[in-house]
């Protein structure tokens, strides 16, 4: 009878606390990219009101083949209510929003963890997510 290998735990195997804080923060600062796909469109500018044309008209961007959200010239998201600091499509946001923070750049080490936490009011707070749920996070994209 052989064992099935067994995957090395990562450090954050008892999972990790987190709690968004709809601070507005993942929103803003240095440039990048949030990717959106033809069905993350649709359902963003059926919640505003919008035809997909309108919508991609004021809020998307072609980057090579690939769709991007705009950003503001200092690096915010187009669909950050700076005023209210949350996002305007908060319930249908893109998959690159939702699996925040758990991406693969902030799980490399405890230590990446800490310097986003230091960043994000929501890290290290709240409920334990577990390592089942951060794992399908961290399949959705990488990032």
């Amino acid at each position: 009878m052989s064992k099935r290998p067994q995957r090395a735990r990562p450090w954050y195997y008892r999972g990790l606390k987190f709690e968004c804080t709809g601070c507005g923060g993942c929103c803003t600062g240095a440039p990048g990219y949030v990717w959106v796909n033809k069905a993350e469109i649709e359902a963003m500018a059926k919640l505003v009101d919008m035809t997909v044309e309108q919508f991609e008209k004021h809020y998307v961007r072609l980057v090579g083949i690939r769709k991007s959200l705009i950003e503001h010239a200092n690096g915010d998201c187009v669909l950050l209510d700076n005023q209210q600091h949350s996002c305007r499509v908060y319930s249908v946001r893109p998959r690159q929003c939702r699996t925040w923070p758990f991406w693969e750049s902030n799980l490399k080490t405890e230590d990446h963890w800490e310097d986003m936490a230091e960043h994000c009011p929501g890290a290290n707070r709240g409920a334990v997510v577990p390592l089942r749920k951060i794992r399908s996070q961290l399949g959705v994209m990488k990032v």
